[in-house]
């Protein structure tokens, strides 16, 4: 088998699995408890916790954890825009964005919220002469992730963090980040939220994180609040926690390794594909873990099943829109031929060259069988 497929999902490591099974036996109480079950699964909370935030350079007080990334942005998204609705409800994202981002804000648009969409380069970045156009008194939120999950496209941060400082300060700025953690190296002080996901890093499923700045406030989705979990009710999923810690822990001390064996494969991806007639849609802006292409002439759908007839497994779109004509592709080209015919490759610095090979033995089968049909 060769797993391509990195950026929807990954293989949890055995060490973080371990960790897993660990605390599930041996911390059975309640961290919200008051009996020395509970205090001792509290601590080891906290424990985790502030590992990190350490990680992610934040207070521990800034952390809440979430069932995964999709809950984080909608808990960023609705939180601001239900707390500041007095203030407007005039709100800024980009079609960059993964779709638990863009069907929240049809949903905010749908109850009366103004909703614009920043308009993008050529090259899939954003506009950021249209972004400052578009920032108004009553904008109250904008929301840009740090890397696009379908061609990798990176944003600067920053740079609209300025511009929001010099346009309105009262503007609240959210990042979905779940696509960047791992891959890059993070900055949260330019965000007042991000959102971060357990199983994009080699961590178990379900959990995710909400970075809220202390200084800002939103309203809960989920109430029962308690002192363990201010913004989000329910009973802290201990094991998960722990496990995510742990995979911060070791996606942060082994970032800068990661990232340089992930470029060394990338370019192998690119020069073992040159030959084919193929549209790139992922360019150097874009980071090397995410490698997105057009076959222009045979459907996504179609070559992602014949591929799996090889045991090789790469995506379309996102996982979240797997059998959609990409809305991004769409957006930036106007070209059927391309958003409906896109495929994503996405690696790790798990993978080796010798799937490298295999894949590009798999993928030219597969592609010249497929075009002969044509």
């Amino acid at each position: 088998m060769i797993y391509l497929d990195y950026s929807a999902t990954t293989p949890v490591l055995e060490s973080v699995l371990d960790s897993y099974v660990k605390v599930t036996r041996d911390f059975i109480g309640n961290a919200n408890s008051i009996h020395t079950l509970g205090v001792k699964s509290k601590e080891l909370m906290m424990k985790a916790t502030k590992q990190i935030s350490e990680c992610l350079g934040c207070s521990f007080r800034e952390i809440i954890y979430t069932s995964g990334a999709s809950e984080s942005n909608s808990t960023a998204i609705k939180g601001v825009a239900f707390k500041y609705k007095n203030r407007g409800k005039h709100i800024i994202t980009s079609r960059l964005e993964h779709k638990s981002v863009l069907e929240t804000m049809k949903y905010l648009e749908s109850i009366g919220y103004e909703i614009s969409y920043c308009p993008l380069n050529k090259d899939g970045s954003l506009n950021m002469n249209a972004l400052e156009n578009l920032i108004r008194e009553d904008t109250i939120l904008v929301s840009f992730c740090s890397v696009n999950s379908e061609i990798g496209m990176r944003t600067s941060l920053k740079t609209i963090r300025q511009i929001l400082n010099k346009k309105n300060k009262l503007t609240i700025f959210h990042s979905d980040m779940t696509q960047a953690l791992g891959k890059i190296k993070i900055n949260l002080e330019d965000v007042d939220l991000a959102s971060f996901s357990s199983h994009k890093i080699y961590s178990p499923k379900g959990i995710g994180i909400l970075y809220k700045k202390e200084n800002i406030d939103i309203e809960p989705l989920i109430w029962g609040l308690t002192d363990n979990c201010p913004f989000r009710g329910g009973t802290p999923a201990l094991p998960l926690i722990v496990s995510f810690s742990k995979g911060i822990r070791i996606a942060s001390e082994e970032l800068e390794e990661n990232i340089r064996k992930v470029e060394v494969l990338n370019n192998k991806l690119k020069e073992g594909l040159s030959d084919l007639k193929l549209h790139i849609n992922s360019n150097n802006v874009c980071i090397p873990q995410i490698f997105n292409l057009s076959l222009v002439k045979i459907k996504s759908e179609t070559f992602v099943r014949a591929l799996e007839k090889e045991e090789v497994y790469i995506s379309t779109t996102t996982a979240c829109s797997s059998l959609e004509p990409s809305v991004l592709l769409n957006e930036l080209t106007d070209d059927k031929s391309i958003s409906t015919t896109s495929i994503r490759i996405s690696i790790s610095p798990y993978t080796t060259n010798d799937e490298i090979d295999r894949f590009l033995v798999a993928f030219h089968k597969t592609y010249d069988s497929l075009l002969l049909k044509e």
